[in-house]
């Protein structure tokens, strides 16, 4: 088969399209034909060697942590009426920028029928990471909400969800464009993060979701009124907003991390998948590159180049 290696950390310009050998699913897993492949800024992280994350490894390997496509194949053990579905799945951190991969059965959703493959692959990571800050946060209706990277894949799911809660939504973004992208998935108030002032131009808040962390992270906290919640998601700007605890009580805000068990995982992406099948929550797929071109793909995303979600087509 066709695949993307990482042979060794460094620049985007380190992955490498080559072959490698077909996967054979083992016990309990199954193979999948890989229409579609998730690329998350973690990865490029990971690809880079000077992030720790939840990905593990040395390489050489073929990185990719979401797929979507068709069952093809079974390994012993897992329910012949998969054979043939329209399935996404993470594969545990790596084998998924190719065009077969092995995953385990269990962690397999179906793909809702009348669901685009594309948009339930740019859901898997996205949809579930926003639905969990939701419910951690619990913005209600009347309540104002700021959610940063708005146009980024998770900032863009976050809105949505924050208007459907009856919440009046600040989007901060960097640049008009990225500005348009938020205020088109729903936006009330578009704001410019890379312009002095923009904290004035947001007013104070409820609920922070906090995509960047750094200084902007930290000043968005600021903006929390008494009773407020900050919610951290990303650190596009490379480290954590890292607000201390003490700081925030002083405040009388809270900073709030789900720690969901497997089975919250696993109903949170069900729900943002279904979610999208009945037209309530739509995925933003601002670029779509060939598997061969995985660097270019790395690389834009590096470059805040992209909005909404990146992916591959296998």
């Amino acid at each position: 088969m066709r695949a993307v290696w990482l042979k060794e950390f460094g620049g985007p310009g380190v992955l490498v399209a080559g072959d490698a050998p077909d996967p054979v699913p083992g016990a309990g897993q199954v193979l999948v034909e890989v229409e579609f492949a998730n690329v998350t800024f973690v990865e490029t992280q990971f690809r880079a060697g000077n992030v720790p994350g939840p990905f593990k490894g040395e390489p050489p390997l073929i990185p990719g942590n979401g797929v979507g496509g068709v069952v093809a194949a079974l390994g012993d053990g897992v329910d012949p009426g998969l054979l043939g579905a329209r399935v996404v799945s993470g594969t545990g951190g790596s084998g998924g920028y190719a065009e077969l991969a092995a995953v385990d059965a269990a962690g397999l959703f179906v793909v809702p029928e009348g669901l685009a493959m594309d948009d339930a692959v740019a859901l898997l990571a996205d949809g579930r990471t926003a639905t969990l800050m939701m419910g951690a946060a619990s913005p209600g209706a009347g309540e104002r909400v700021l959610v940063e990277a708005a146009a980024g894949g998770v900032g863009t799911l976050l809105v949505q969800l924050a208007k459907a809660a009856g919440a009046e939504v600040v989007a901060a973004a960097g640049g008009d464009r990225k500005g348009a992208v938020a205020r088109d998935v729903g936006a009330d108030v578009v704001v410019d993060y890379t312009r002095p002032g923009w904290t004035r131009a947001a007013g104070p808040v409820d609920v922070v979701f906090d995509g960047v962390g750094g200084d902007i992270g930290r000043a968005a906290f600021e903006l929390l009124r008494r009773g407020g919640r900050m919610v951290s998601f990303g650190l596009a700007s490379g480290e954590w907003a890292g607000v201390p605890e003490e700081r925030a009580r002083e405040r009388g805000v809270a900073l709030v991390q789900p720690e969901p068990t497997p089975e919250e995982l696993r109903a949170a992406t069900e729900s943002a998948l279904n979610e999208a099948r009945a037209g309530r929550l739509r995925p933003v797929i601002g670029r779509r590159f060939p598997l061969e071109r995985a660097a270019d793909a790395h690389a834009a995303i590096e470059s805040r180049a992209t909005v909404g979600k990146t992916l591959l087509e296998v």
